[in-house]
C-alpha cells in the first residue's frame, strides 16, 4: 500500500525527522514520504474536510480534470481549483500534462501528539 503520512511537530522534532528520513534513504532503506505542519491549525487549514473529500473522489476516480471533479462533488469549479493547487503543491495530488489528476497514495496517516516530546 502507498502511504503518506502527515504530521505536526515541533521545529526541532521536523529537523530530527528530516535527518533520520536523510540517513535512511542515504542508506538505501524505504522511505515513507512525509508533509509535516507546525501546529494543528496549519493542519486544518490545508488538510480540510473537503479536500479529504476530494482526495477520495481522485483515488476513486483517476483521470479526471478539475472541472470533472467539482461537477462530481458539486462544488465551485474555481475553489475546486484553489483547493487541487494547494493539494498539488503538497504533493498529496499529482496533474499530468493534460490536466487530469492523480492520487499518488491510497492511505493517507495523520499524526498529531498532544504533548510535547520529552
Amino acid at each position: 500500500m502507498n502511504r503518506v503520512e502527515i504530521s505536526v511537530l515541533q521545529p526541532a522534532a521536523a529537523l530530527r525527522a528530516v535527518a533520520e528520513t536523510w540517513h535512511r534513504a542515504e542508506a538505501g532503506q524505504d522511505v515513507t514520504p512525509r508533509v509535516t505542519f507546525g501546529s494543528l491549525l496549519e493542519l486544518f487549514t490545508a488538510i480540510t474536510a473537503a479536500r479529504m473529500d476530494l482526495m477520495r473522489c481522485i483515488a476513486s476516480h483517476p483521470g479526471l480534470t478539475v472541472a470533472q471533479l467539482a461537477n462530481r462533488l458539486a462544488r465551485d469549479a474555481r475553489d475546486m481549483q484553489a483547493d487541487v493547487t494547494a493539494l498539488v503543491d503538497l504533493g498529496l495530488l499529482e496533474r499530468d500534462g493534460k490536466g487530469t489528476l492523480n492520487a499518488p497514495y491510497d492511505e493517507v496517516l495523520i499524526h498529531a501528539a498532544i504533548r510535547d516530546a520529552a
